[in-house]
């Protein structure tokens, strides 16, 4: 009936893509930054695993690298809690905007 090709998988990745970096770029709340990084590394999965899918099943590279994406990830998350975290109890706002404390 309908086949869901390699095309598909790359559009849905580009839409993905686009929303995540647009979020990154519009958003001053640094935790809608860590779920649009969030978006853009699921994107970027998705890239990797479509590709070792209709390309060649016998390498798996693309799969490995789209695990160690998503454990690059989830380590990046929990730092990044955490020093928002920090942030806020010192500062009692989580805005990038008011945060100045950071730049070098």
């Amino acid at each position: 009936m309908f086949e869901i090709t390699l095309y598909h998988y790359l559009v849905l990745s580009l839409i993905l893509f686009a929303i995540g970096f647009i979020g990154i770029i519009i958003s001053k709340n640094i935790i809608k930054v860590l779920i649009c990084i969030e978006i853009v590394m699921s994107a970027i999965n998705l890239n990797f695993i479509a590709f070792t899918a209709y390309k060649n099943y016998l390498f798996l590279s693309g799969m490995i690298f789209a695990l160690f994406i998503t454990a690059i990830s989830a380590v990046q998350t929990a730092i990044g809690l955490v020093l928002i975290y920090q942030i806020y109890k010192n500062k009692e706002k989580i805005t990038s905007e008011e945060i100045e404390e950071l730049k070098g």
